[in-house]
């Protein structure tokens, strides 16, 4: 007899000579606070480049074209889109934890190329090691979480994920500018990078343990999987067939480029009104900081008040932040536009990824986890990359302007193609229906 959703944190499945296994955030808290510290550590690699490598660009390479002072973030983008759609399948077939482990291989040498990088190539070839460095070590931290959870808590588990890694990008944004105010562009402010991938290398690989068992236990309250669906079938429901997975994936991707934008667009709008690297720094850190704080309320409210409604709401708050910031000149306004940006984010982003894993069944959820990944942050590059060549055609503001309606409109298409699920997996029997939908 299948077991109800409700049942699960005190169900104990596991095979015979295997430690009993349990799901719930209760019953998994060493563990789960574990893999908020690691991803912390993940978001802090990201953090050191919020604020001073798009300046890296601009003034000790002395790069005129803002696409090309961009380009890092391309780079970064399309790996780690790419690392993110390949992910899941490693981590159905490895295990999450040998992932983890390779994600932060790669990303060791990451800030020591940064800092002592001699030509902007050098700069990008770092940000494609980070792209996979993000791509397998943030999607492990995700996916272990939800296995440990179980269907209940998806959304306080996503939150506080993105609460530990988005923290980490704001603070570290805030350091680096406060660094480099202090010490110049390098490398000083690098080093913190350093310190994050020697401590969430080192544990991981000694404290971390693998949830496939989790997922065991989980795969089994929904009963047998009639048929095998192959990473094809899936790629296309996420993308496309599933309205709620497709509504998902757009709306993930549109998030990230506004945020792509962001991060390689704002520092040089705000050094053009002459505002000092450290000021940059504190807006740079509002942002990403808002976001991750908020998300601690805006995951669980997701289990609570359904997915759609903070997505769509989130988008729109998204969207008036950056008219606000594209439109003004001084910096309290930009304050505020960086305040209502992390607020509509924080509403969107775990409740984005709880949508997605609402909508697929534990066998398979990994894998469609990672193909809305891949849409997800393929936005890092088209958003880095439009927005480049807006700001090189029309200017700074101009590219901001066209992001936040672009923003506005993604929000419009969730509004009208989403339907709000309840906080359990869909079963596999109604594959067949899905297109109808």
């Amino acid at each position: 007899m299948p077991l109800r959703p409700d049942a699960m944190s005190e169900a104990v499945a596991a095979p015979q000579g295997s430690p009993s296994v349990r799901l719930g955030l209760k019953e998994n808290w060493p563990q789960f606070a574990l893999l908020v510290l690691i991803n912390a550590f993940v978001g802090g690699m990201i953090g050191i480049e919020r604020t001073v490598v798009p300046l890296i660009g601009a003034e000790e390479f002395k790069i005129g074209s803002t696409t090309l002072v961009v380009s890092f973030i391309v780079s970064f983008g399309v790996v780690k889109a790419c690392a993110n759609l390949v992910s899941g399948q490693l981590a159905d077939a490895w295990g999450r934890k040998r992932v983890l482990i390779l994600g932060w291989l790669v990303g060791l040498p990451v800030p020591f190329m940064i800092m002592w990088a001699p030509s902007w190539k050098w700069v990008i070839a770092a940000n494609a090691l980070l792209g996979i460095n993000q791509g397998f070590a943030w999607s492990m931290t995700v996916i272990m979480k939800i296995d440990l959870v179980g269907p209940r808590s998806r959304g306080l588990a996503v939150g506080l994920n993105e609460f530990a890694g988005y923290l980490a990008v704001g603070v570290t944004a805030y350091l680096t500018g406060y660094l480099a105010s202090e010490y110049g562009l390098r490398p000083a402010p690098i080093y913190l990078g350093v310190v994050y991938a020697i401590l969430g290398f080192a544990l991981s690989v000694l404290l971390v343990r693998d949830t496939r068992e989790h997922v065991r236990l989980e795969t089994a309250g929904h009963g047998p999987q009639p048929a095998p669906i192959s990473f094809r079938e899936i790629f296309v429901l996420t993308s496309f067939r599933d309205r709620n997975l497709f509504a998902a994936s757009q709306a993930g991707l549109v998030n990230n480029l506004n945020d792509g934008m962001s991060w390689g667009i704002f520092p040089l709008f705000f050094a053009s009104f002459g505002l000092p690297v450290d000021r940059i720094g504190i807006l740079k850190a509002t942002y990403p900081a808002t976001w991750g704080i908020l998300q601690v309320a805006t995951g669980p409210l997701s289990d609570r008040w359904g997915r759609k409604g903070l997505i769509v709401a989130g988008m729109w708050v998204q969207a008036a932040g950056l008219l606000l910031t594209g439109a003004t000149s001084h910096f309290e306004w930009w304050l505020i536009g960086s305040l209502l940006l992390g607020l509509g984010t924080a509403m969107v982003y775990p409740s984005l990824i709880a949508a997605v894993s609402d909508a697929s069944h534990p066998s398979w959820r990994a894998r469609s986890l990672s193909v809305y990944r891949f849409w997800r942050d393929l936005g890092y590059a088209i958003g880095a990359l439009s927005a480049g060549i807006i700001a090189d055609r029309f200017g700074l503001s101009a590219a901001i302007i066209s992001i936040a309606l672009l923003t506005f409109i993604s929000g419009a298409v969730v509004a009208v193609s989403m339907r709000e699920r309840a906080a359990d997996s869909i079963d596999l029997a109604q594959k067949e229906s899905w297109p109808a939908e």
